[in-house]
C-alpha cells in the first residue's frame, strides 16, 4: 500500500483525542473541569516529493511574543468569518505560507488536540500540489521546510523529553530533524498520524 491509500485509510479510523497533558495527566487532573477552551485549527500539509511524500511544517519568527522559533503548521484560531474549522485552517495556510486553497486536497482530519495554551486544535491532513512554492509572511513565519514522512515513521524518531518548568519535571513528545527541533502539540499531531496509519 503506498502512503497516499494507507493515509486515507488511515484517516477513516483515528483515535482517541489527545492533548500536552498526556505525559503528565497529574496536571490535567487538577484542572477545571468546565474550563472554557478556544477552537483552532492547523493544516498537517503533505506534498509529494522524491522519495515519497514530505510533511510541509513551518518555524516561528524568534521575535513573536508567543511561541518564538517552536516548529508548527499552518494554521490559528476560528475566526468568526471562517465556515468551519477546515476553512479556518486553510485559510491559515495562505495567509501564512502563501498556499491557495485550490491546491490542497483535504483528505480527513485527526482528533482534536488540547494545548497547554488554552486551545482545542482540529489537525486538517490535506495533500498538496507538488508544484506549490511557499511564499511566506515574514511576520508570521520565518522558514518553511519539509520532512519526508517516512522519518517520523521511524523508530525513535519521535521520542519523550523533559524539562524544569517551575521546579516540576514536565514531558513532552519531541522529534529532532536536523536543525529543527519539532515538540510538544506538533510533534504529537504527527504522532497521531502515525499512529493512525500504523493501525491502518
Amino acid at each position: 500500500m503506498d502512503e497516499l491509500a494507507q493515509i486515507t485509510r488511515a484517516l477513516e479510523n483515528v483515535g482517541a483525542h489527545s492533548s500536552d497533558y498526556d505525559l503528565n495527566p497529574e496536571i490535567l487532573g487538577a484542572l477545571p473541569k468546565a474550563r472554557k477552551l478556544r477552537p483552532a485549527a492547523v493544516l498537517v500539509g503533505l506534498i509529494p516529493r522524491a522519495g515519497g511524500l514530505h510533511m510541509v511544517l513551518t518555524q516561528r519568527p524568534a521575535t513573536m511574543q508567543h511561541h518564538p522559533a517552536q516548529v508548527a503548521f499552518p494554521g490559528g484560531k476560528v475566526d468568526a468569518i471562517d465556515a468551519s474549522h477546515m476553512h479556518a485552517a486553510l485559510r491559515e495556510a495562505e495567509e501564512e505560507i502563501g498556499l491557495p486553497e485550490a491546491q490542497v486536497r483535504i483528505l480527513g482530519a485527526l482528533p482534536r488536540h488540547e494545548t497547554v495554551t488554552g486551545f482545542t486544535v482540529t489537525p486538517f491532513v490535506g495533500l498538496i500540489d507538488a508544484g506549490f512554492t511557499p511564499h511566506p509572511d515574514p511576520t508570521e513565519v520565518a522558514e518553511v521546510f519539509c520532512v519526508p514522512l517516512v522519518f517520523f515513521t521511524r523508530k525513535g524518531a519521535i521520542q519523550v523529553h523533559s524539562r524544569f518548568w517551575n521546579g516540576v519535571e514536565r514531558r513532552y513528545l519531541a522529534a529532532p530533524y536536523g536543525p529543527h527541533y519539532i515538540w510538544g502539540a506538533t510533534a504529537r499531531m504527527i504522532k497521531g498520524l502515525v499512529d493512525a496509519m500504523e493501525g491502518a
